[in-house]
């Protein structure tokens, strides 16, 4: 089995993924030729080699065309060499997620680097969606919106689907410390969007007081990681580093790895994050089932109670009517979650109902290997979440809430846009 093993000690962007994979074999006049399918301009790929204490790697660096002349004022004359491919000016940094979708599918790419390059910017439109509180399609993209973010994205997308890996394994990511500047103000590292992103991933903080992980390098490792782990259980054949901007007391690079695994090798992998896409049949993981029974609240509650628990971001929450003592009827109130945040639901669980207690217990959860995307109806935009086994594809389901809001703005019956919805998952 061929891995790919992410080791993201000093975390990860997008450029410096772009580094690691180049200084690991990928062509680069095959991703520079590929990022030409896109009809995006207005920007430059510096391509240099430079090193970090005493590490040398490829560093990378994606210039819009106001910044090319600060550029060149800012080389360091030990670079052994330098590449540089220009492309006529364009700038749009405010792009939704349909702009995205449009540049990718009017491009000549394949569909496998297309469908995993739309899977890294769903991550970030969702991650944002969450945030800012808004449709998924609503949400504009700042800093992932622009030139350089969107060849950074697309570019990881073609270098993966250059080196053509059976797995992708990934390290805990370290995400720095200090505060950062982002488009609505200043925030303590790791910065919303990144956070929301990293959910679910292992993370480690404060090696550096500055951010080392940003929301794109993040949205490549949620979308394209199959698990995470820090034992380096296979074979090395090969090694490259991503060169940072930075120059700091621990070595600013980003080191990726190939290596061959044997097959049975992922029953040996510590961690695997919740609705991870992996490529085995299913995935596999702990958590806490934490329940009470309540016979003595207003039934109207349990609606607040559902909804502050999702946004707590527990696995499930799900109630089941039960007959308590002396005949009661009652309510069994049930919630799925880690253990990062078992203590902050059974403290709002004791606050917010009047149960005198509570119980929990450990569980193992199956899940299917899954996938999001969107399709396109005559109403609208929707998502879909497909599950597979044995790599077939054997459940598709519209997002409700997507159906929901077009059948609201556009005044129509639910059933006619769920109808509209799988006509387009079916062909």
């Amino acid at each position: 089995m061929k891995i790919l093993y992410y080791d993201c000690f000093s975390g990860i962007s997008g450029d410096m993924n772009l580094g690691a994979l180049l200084d690991l074999g990928v062509d680069k006049e095959y991703l520079i030729k590929e990022l030409e399918k896109l009809k995006v301009s207005g920007y430059e790929i510096v391509v240099t080699t430079d090193e970090r204490k005493g590490i040398t790697g490829t560093k990378v660096k994606v210039n819009l065309d106001s910044e090319e002349e600060t550029e060149h004022k800012h080389k360091h004359s030990s670079h052994a060499h330098s590449d540089h491919v220009h492309h006529n000016h364009v700038h749009d940094e405010h792009r939704n997620l349909m702009d995205i979708e449009k540049i990718i599918n009017s491009s000549s790419l394949n569909d496998e680097v297309k469908k995993l390059s739309m899977n890294i910017f769903l991550k970030v439109a969702e991650a944002e969606a969450k945030i800012h509180g808004k449709g998924i399609m609503e949400v504009h993209f700042h800093e992932v919106g622009a030139v350089d973010s969107i060849v950074d994205i697309i570019g990881a997308a073609i270098c993966l689907d250059y080196l053509k890996v059976d797995k992708v394994i990934c390290s805990s990511v370290e995400v720095g410390g200090g505060f950062v500047n982002c488009a609505h103000g200043r925030f303590p590292v790791p910065a919303p969007a990144t956070t929301e992103i990293l959910k679910g991933i292992p993370i480690k903080l404060g090696a550096v007081p500055f951010e080392t992980t940003t929301p794109t390098g993040a949205a490549i490792l949620a979308a394209t990681v199959n698990e995470f782990t820090d034992k380096k259980q296979f074979t090395v054949s090969r090694v490259g580093y991503g060169i940072g901007h930075r120059d700091t007391e621990i070595p600013n690079v980003l080191r990726v790895f190939i290596g061959e695994a044997k097959e049975d090798s992922q029953s040996n992998l510590s961690y695997v994050p919740y609705n991870k896409e992996v490529s085995v049949d299913y995935n596999k993981e702990d958590a806490n089932v934490i329940e009470c029974n309540i016979d003595d609240m207003n039934p109207e509650t349990y609606d607040y109670i559902m909804e502050k628990l999702f946004n707590m971001d527990v696995m499930d929450v799900y109630l089941t009517p039960i007959i308590m003592k002396k005949g009661r009827p009652g309510i069994t109130l049930s919630v799925l979650c880690t253990d990062e945040i078992e203590e902050s639901v059974i403290a709002f669980i004791l606050k917010e109902t009047t149960t005198l207690g509570i119980r929990k217990y450990k569980v193992r959860r199956t899940i299917l290997k899954r996938e999001n995307s969107i399709i396109h109806t005559e109403y609208g935009s929707v998502r879909v979440k497909t599950s597979f086994y044995n790599e077939e594809k054997i459940k598709a389901k519209p997002e409700y809430e997507d159906i929901k809001k077009i059948a609201i703005e556009k005044n129509l019956p639910i059933s006619k846009v769920y109808e509209a919805a799988w006509k387009r998952i079916i062909d």
